[in-house]
């Protein structure tokens, strides 16, 4: 590999952006992709599916035969409320491959014994969050309920960018949180982005199953074909 090339895959990587080196077979040649660069690229199509599935692989096209090695941000979820939906989702998100964070200020709740192995912070989030730049690679979770810990949280989950935003609530409780939303300035399209009522409609009753449908939607965002990742 170039020192060029290299230097820019390591600067992409840093960022916790994601980037593709496209090896051409036949020669050698290689360019890296960035992210943000694939639609500009004559192989777009290929690439996004393997951005997609975060797949390494050999690819026929127009070009040759290539190999297109993926880099992808390993994905973190962050989550406020340290409560027995949460308890139910830390161990399906881990074995999903995400890195979880807790923050929930009630101590009562966010402790090393009903959390055990987790990175959590009984603290406000407004404490928290400017320490873990959450991004694009990010899932958001909203879980506690109570507006001076989860509207903070949301307000920076959107402006980051994070590709999943979700928030615990019926629709009345959401219907409530928009107009706080937009009391501070949080536009409608942003708005929209939120998932609310949080999870997949699989009409889930226990902690247990709402944490099935919060991370099957979860996967959902990350993984269908039009997500711009």
């Amino acid at each position: 590999m170039r020192l060029d090339v290299l230097t820019a895959l390591n600067a992409e990587r840093a960022a916790r952006r994601a980037a593709i080196l496209v090896t051409v077979i036949e020669g050698g040649a290689q360019r890296l992709v960035t992210g943000a660069g694939i639609e500009a690229d004559p192989l777009k199509a290929v690439l996004r599916k393997r951005l997609h599935s975060a797949k390494s692989g050999m690819e026929e096209t127009p070009e040759g035969r290539v190999f297109l090695t993926v880099h992808v941000p390993p994905p973190r979820m962050v989550i406020t409320g340290a409560v027995h939906i949460s308890q139910a989702l830390v161990p399906i998100a881990r074995i999903a491959g995400y890195d979880v964070t807790i923050i929930d200020p009630r101590t009562a709740f966010a402790t090393p014994e009903r959390f055990p192995d987790v990175s959590l912070f009984a603290e406000w989030p407004e404490t928290v969050l400017p320490k873990l730049s959450i991004d694009h690679y990010t899932a958001f979770v909203a879980l506690t309920h109570d507006p001076k810990i989860d509207d903070y949280a949301l307000v920076q989950a959107l402006r980051s960018g994070c590709f999943y935003v979700g928030a615990l609530g019926s629709t009345k409780t959401h219907a409530r949180r928009v107009e706080r939303l937009r009391a501070q300035g949080v536009s409608d399209a942003a708005i929209a982005r939120i998932h609310a009522p949080i999870g997949l409609d699989i009409g889930a009753v226990s902690p247990a199953e709402i944490a099935v449908a919060v991370m099957a939607e979860i996967t959902a965002a990350l993984r269908r074909p039009e997500a711009v990742l």
